[in-house]
């Protein structure tokens, strides 16, 4: 089969290339949005999702415990002029329920799909990032009906991918109070305001930290079945998954491609969005791989 690379070697960072955004789009209040907001029932929980602009479906599904909607604010503005955006809130984070069952990745997965299926007749375009992206693997092996294209940006696909400095965060999800500590004063008032009571703080901490000590590898050879376009991106200072790790899985893939973002750690919606948008927009305005039933 053939294959395709998509490395990104930039000598700067697109500090002030910004999005053509009007006052009132950066105003958003993404995750927290009445007028776009909207909830379904999946099983004992109501799961949390906004909707933007019109045209083909597009899914988003953010990172974990320290991740929400507001993360893709960068890019839906732009995303939304020609997409049908569905960004969907992870449960137990922010305004989507806890809920009884444990957390894992293949819960979310299975919670994005069942929004998917109620918003949706289309396959969708799928956008994940880090525990969303590892959520979006899982529902595209699981429901591939469901999924058109798939951006994967800094997720794992096991723990052997991990650095050092994700397992020691790991460990620090059961004590709330010890995880406190390390955050910097900007990221704890964001965190209020999404979390304003603190119990569900802390509830979801704990539940993410059991889900983190129970998580399965996904099988290499799940990934290497995967026959849609999948674009793996991640920044080359992530110090959350090591970058060869990234490489291991753009090489499973057998349509993939593998953008490397410069001068960002892991979070490369917040370092570069309108890098990021460029590569979203042109991995899905590209054609179809073909021989691949679409």
């Amino acid at each position: 089969m053939q294959r395709t690379g998509l490395l990104v070697l930039l000598l700067f960072v697109w500090a002030q290339a910004g999005l053509a955004a009007t006052t009132d789009e950066k105003d958003i209040p993404y995750g927290n949005n009445p007028s776009a907001g909207h909830y379904l029932q999946v099983g004992d929980v109501k799961i949390y999702y906004e909707i933007y602009g019109s045209g083909h479906p597009l899914v988003l599904l953010h990172g974990g415990l320290f991740g929400y909607i507001d993360e893709f604010g960068g890019v839906i503005p732009e995303l939304s002029r020609h997409y049908t955006v569905i960004a969907i809130a992870l449960r137990g984070h922010g305004k989507s329920e806890l809920g009884t069952q444990p957390l894992s990745n293949a819960l979310f997965a299975e919670d994005s799909a069942a929004v998917i299926r109620h918003v949706t007749s289309e396959p969708v375009d799928l956008v994940g990032f880090s525990i969303g992206a590892i959520a979006s693997y899982l529902l595209t092996i699981n429901h591939p009906d469901l999924v058109h294209k798939l951006v994967a940006v800094g997720g794992p696909i096991a723990s052997s991918g991990s650095t050092e400095a994700a397992g020691t965060e790991a460990n620090t999800y059961n004590d709330p109070a010890e995880l406190e500590k390390g955050l910097p004063p900007r990221f704890v008032a964001r965190r209020n305001r999404i979390y304003p009571d603190r119990a569900v703080w802390n509830r979801l901490v704990l539940a993410m930290g059991k889900a983190e000590a129970t998580e399965q590898d996904i099988p290499k050879e799940k990934i290497h079945a995967i026959q849609i376009p999948t674009l793996i991106a991640a920044g080359d200072q992530d110090d959350y998954t090591k970058m060869e790790h990234f490489v291991e899985i753009y090489h499973l893939l057998p349509h993939g491609e593998l953008a490397i973002v410069p001068g960002c750690g892991h979070t490369v919606f917040k370092c570069n969005p309108s890098l990021m948008l460029d590569l979203i927009e042109h991995f899905l305005q590209q054609s179809e791989v073909p021989g691949v039933a679409q």
